[in-house]
């Protein structure tokens, strides 16, 4: 078995601007074919507008609220919101609250900083 703690896991911040710390995936646990962080995005901060050639995330929303935006199409989130992105599809994440704007991200295959491509 391998499992780790989230706790133990080092921020890092991604090529959007996001901060993030990696539960499984090339930077924590040997996961091959997808990984899984968690994402912060702070009061009144948003991420770089930006798309992935190849992988497919999927964010599901723990704390605080925002505003997503995929391919031009805006939506407010909030806990237990989660927003699929397919490959190519542009996308960045604004807070809106006073609070921290946390979610779970997946990405398939793992989130890396060569497939990221920032478009704003």
């Amino acid at each position: 078995m391998i499992a780790a703690n989230i706790d133990s896991a080092e921020p890092f911040v991604t090529k959007d601007g996001s901060s993030i710390r990696e539960a499984a995936g090339p930077v924590s646990l040997p996961a091959r074919n997808q990984s899984l962080a968690e994402a912060t995005v702070a009061p009144g901060a948003e991420t770089e507008e930006h798309y992935h050639r190849l992988t497919e995330e999927l964010y599901w929303f723990t704390s605080g609220t925002g505003l997503m935006s995929v391919d031009g199409e805006e939506r407010p989130v909030r806990p237990g919101d989660c927003v699929v992105i397919p490959p190519g599809a542009r996308h960045k994440l604004r807070n809106t609250g006073e609070r921290p704007l946390v979610l779970l991200c997946c990405c398939a295959p793992p989130y890396s900083h060569e497939d990221t491509v920032i478009v704003g």
